[in-house]
């Protein structure tokens, strides 16, 4: 049975999740996402994050001061991304005095497809996949309840990758890593959803987290990027 999105808890927290090629930001009122805005346009996320999080406060007619908690997805992803949706969530922080959460993107991926109701019949793993390069994952293995059962890695995938689970299936791979994964993992018991990770989605361990009093340092906390950035340099004469 897919999670309710609506859980008891009387709260307002903002969500931001750019750690993939989508800009996601949601607000949670009282339990129940109230406000979405999103946009899979390239490279924008600078640009857009910060209006998105001006537009669902507007729309809700609140200001900063008025949240309980910015939650943000904490990786691993897109650097950029991730650095984009950090330095907003802090800078809000920092600003209207509220508490920093935070969310694995791959656990959010896991809460998403409880959420979404994706989960297949007698599902026994929940396989995350956020794209990485070539044939790489970052991904880890999980119970449809969202308990973490190996750690988080990058993987190069191939017909034996999760032969163990596959051989226990039924197995969601979901993200947007899944699908260039298909083939070699393909089986009568795997299924495949390619998605990008949602804000919407962070609701439940978002307000778990806020319940529990599990706040990040605000000054201090860094995304979990997994992997060290690799600047390139531009083929391109300048002069």
């Amino acid at each position: 049975m897919p999670q309710p999105l609506r859980q008891p808890a009387m709260s307002r927290i903002l969500l931001i999740e750019t750690s993939t090629a989508l800009c996601s930001v949601a607000l949670a009122e009282d339990g129940a996402v109230s406000a979405v805005r999103e946009s899979t346009e390239p490279r924008a996320h600078a640009a857009l994050t910060a209006v998105y999080v001006q537009e669902v406060l507007q729309e809700r007619g609140l200001r900063a001061a008025d949240l309980d908690a910015v939650c943000v997805s904490a990786g691993p992803g897109s650097y950029t991304g991730l650095r984009v949706g950090v330095s907003t969530a802090k800078g809000i922080c920092f600003a209207a005095g509220v508490p920093l959460l935070s969310v694995g993107t791959l656990e959010l991926l896991v809460h998403q497809a409880r959420a979404e109701g994706l989960l297949p019949e007698g599902c026994r793993y929940v396989i995350p996949m956020i794209d990485a390069r070539r044939m790489e994952v970052y991904t880890a293995v999980f119970t449809p309840e969202g308990e973490r059962l190996t750690e988080v890695e990058p993987r190069v995938v191939d017909a034996e990758s999760f032969r163990a689970e596959r051989a226990a299936g039924p197995v969601l791979f979901i993200g947007d890593g899944t699908e260039k994964c298909r083939e070699a993992l393909a089986g009568p018991d795997t299924h495949f959803v390619q998605t990008n990770p949602r804000a919407s989605a962070m609701l439940v361990p978002a307000t778990r987290a806020l319940e529990a009093g599990t706040f990040r340092d605000v000054a201090y906390f860094e995304p979990f990027y997994l992997k060290d950035f690799v600047a390139t340099v531009s083929r391109k004469r300048l002069f």
